[in-house]
């Protein structure tokens, strides 16, 4: 049987086999339009437009760190620091970091070592870097170097730290109203501090520096990209000499203890150059520890706080009177008590009469009102404002009160007026403005600006009234120390010119039984140096009068000044020269 031979016919595609030009110039066009759109973004941003692309990508990883100049000393006229910046380190984290790596580890020692170090409870601490979205957080301000060396060793995720300073005041309370202070950033603007630190704030931050730096995604410096250097700025040199300084406080201090009074006041200065060698006021705070740090007692009085003067300026009215020849040393002024225009003037120890001399010694009200009553009206105020009282110093401190004169010279005052206003009553003034008027009698009559800088030049200053005048009245000032109401104000072996002043208070308007005791005075009296000024406030111990209250103060004051500054004693003790 033949086998049957199987032939396998394939049969014919029915599907429909065909090329589209049209569909595939349009896909085509569309891929050639998106090369062409992208050729042309990437021109614009390249060539056209490449700042654009640039600041977008700075704005992402660059940072602007300023470096701020290191704050300057502030020193004594001897080169003593008085204010100067200690290293410190600020630890701050960002929470975002600390997330991303696990959050804080409650278990994990270095943790624990970082919250117990910075004083921070674990709870808290987790608290504060829980949240990613915050990028900034500080944990400590101002810890020393080696706390910081310490946490930087724990190696802990989103924790670092920035270099910065802390004020540190050597001389603390001594100066403390003075100098003022700076606030946690070293600006010198404390709240309520009106001292150096912030009246001389510019003078003392020199110039910012800045760094540009590129960070990359976790926060990380991977290049500086530029940096202009901070300058420093120059060490401020003031006029005070801290040992002074310290001498003035201590017995200003005790004396506030002493007289259990509100507050005390001295203001020294040097009057052939008008420089203030020491400046104090009691009670005071310690600017070193501000946790304790009571904003009343941040107020410098001696240029904050205005008083009638009292009987400290009769030798301003005495020397008038000398002036314009209305009397000499050797006239008798009747010093009874009299009516001014309904008003009784007169005396605390009842005096017959008194020249010269005797006003000052015996501070006669009576004396010095009816010197006043022959001057011409507007006399006795331009008297005090030649020796600048009530008018502002100019020296640059803040808060400054100018006090109060007579505005209008010219017009006609009533006699009572002009009787008063000869002894201390309708002006006030600032215990700096009387210590200027002082040194401005110790200088025989030359008028000098006083500074708070240290003085490199000679200071010509102003002739405001006769030399010959100017020492009659110094010497009439020696007299008060040795048989008038100073004489607890004199300095064994030195020739000392003062005068003592009493002052009831001003509150509301109205005069209240509070009293303001005052000694202003030079020293040596036969070749003045120094002027001083020495207030107390409100004393309630018993005393109140100046010759009882400040004039001791005064005296160990004057007299530790002298001796420290080597003057050579003038007056002898007993018979005998005191030598020191």
């Amino acid at each position: 049987m033949r086998a049957v031979k199987t032939i396998k016919v394939n049969k014919p595609n029915n599907k429909k086999q065909f090329f589209t030009p049209n569909r595939f110039y349009v896909v085509y066009g569309f891929i050639i339009f998106a090369i062409i759109c992208l050729i042309v973004k990437m021109a614009v941003l390249q060539i056209i437009e490449p700042d654009k692309l640039i600041a977008e990508g700075n704005k992402r990883s660059l940072r602007y760190q300023d470096m701020d100049a290191p704050r300057a000393m502030i020193t004594d006229r001897n080169g003593r620091a008085l204010a100067v910046s200690v290293p410190m380190y600020d630890v701050w984290a960002d929470p975002k970091i600390v997330v991303q790596k696990g959050g804080v580890k409650v278990n994990d020692v270095r943790w624990q070592g970082l919250a117990n170090t910075l004083n921070i409870p674990m709870s808290t601490l987790e608290q504060k870097l829980s949240n990613p979205s915050m990028r900034f957080v500080y944990l400590s301000r101002q810890i020393t170097p080696t706390i910081s060396d310490y946490l930087k060793k724990l190696k802990l995720p989103g924790i670092s730290f920035a270099k910065t300073s802390k004020r540190y005041y050597p001389a603390a309370e001594n100066i403390a109203q003075l100098i003022g202070l700076t606030d946690i950033d070293e600006n010198g603007i404390e709240k309520g501090s009106e001292g150096i630190e912030k009246s001389f704030n510019k003078w003392l931050i020199g110039e910012s520096g800045q760094r540009v730096v590129r960070r990359d995604r976790v926060g990380r410096v991977i290049e500086e990209i530029e940096r202009t250097e901070s300058e420093a700025a120059s060490d401020l040199t003031l006029s005070i000499d801290e040992r002074l300084q310290s001498l003035v406080y201590s017995e200003l201090s005790q004396a506030v203890e002493f007289n259990k009074a509100d507050s005390g006041t001295a203001v020294l200065i040097d009057v052939h150059t008008g420089e203030i060698l020491a400046m104090a006021t009691s009670p005071s705070y310690n600017p070193n520890n501000r946790s304790t740090l009571d904003y009343n007692l941040l107020r410098n009085r001696a240029v904050t706080d205005a008083f009638e003067p009292g009987s400290t300026v009769k030798p301003l009215v005495v020397m008038a009177a000398l002036e314009k020849k209305i009397a000499n040393l050797n006239t008798i002024i009747d010093t009874r008590p009299f009516y001014v225009n309904r008003y009784e003037i007169k005396d605390v120890s009842y005096q017959k009469a008194l020249n010269l001399a005797g006003i000052l010694e015996k501070s006669s009200n009576v004396g010095v009102s009816k010197l006043a009553l022959q001057m011409e009206s507007g006399d006795v105020v331009e008297f005090y404002s030649r020796f600048g009282l009530g008018q502002p110093t100019g020296l640059g401190l803040g808060g400054e009160v100018s006090g109060s004169i007579a505005a209008d010279r010219t017009r006609k005052w009533a006699d009572i007026e002009r009787a008063t206003f000869a002894f201390g009553y309708g002006l006030s003034v600032t215990p700096l403005q009387l210590a200027r008027a002082y040194a401005t009698i110790g200088s025989y009559g030359i008028y000098r600006p006083v500074s708070i800088v240290k003085v490199t030049e000679p200071v010509k200053g102003e002739r405001v009234v006769q030399e010959k005048i100017a020492k009659t009245v110094v010497q009439l000032m020696e007299a008060v120390a040795v048989t008038g109401g100073g004489t607890k104000a004199s300095v064994p072996g030195y020739s000392v010119g003062v005068k003592t002043g009493t002052a009831k208070k001003l509150a509301g308007g109205r005069y209240v039984n509070q009293y303001l005791a005052y000694t202003a005075g030079i020293a040596p009296a036969t070749a003045p140096k120094y002027s001083l000024v020495v207030v107390i406030d409100n004393p309630k111990a018993g005393q109140y009068y100046g010759g009882s209250v400040s004039a001791p103060v005064f005296s160990r004051i004057m007299g530790g000044v002298l001796r420290t500054m080597n003057v050579k004693p003038d007056r002898q003790v007993d018979g005998q020269m005191i030598i020191y």
